[in-house]
């Protein structure tokens, strides 16, 4: 999820994974594969970038991640 501002100023999560098209006319508008729209703040080139870091952060918890010692214990009994 990544968060926007709409031009009221509210701020709200969206799913990125579910952005169909992102444009500028001038105002930047978010399409969504539903077809719902949202006119937002930020820049094509932010919500562009606001993508890649949340898809890199999901990717480097997914490198890091460590189970707990409970797992563990039990893959060794296997």
């Amino acid at each position: 999820m990544i968060e926007v501002t709409r031009l009221n100023e509210t701020k709200l999560l969206i799913n990125s994974d579910q952005i169909e098209f992102v444009e500028e006319t001038p105002d930047t508008v978010i399409s969504f594969l539903s077809g719902k729209k949202i006119i937002v703040k930020e820049s094509r080139q932010e919500i562009q970038n606001l993508v890649i870091l949340y898809k890199r952060k999901i990717l480097s918890d997914c490198l890091t991640f460590h189970p707990s010692p409970a797992v563990h214990q039990q893959e060794n009994r296997d």
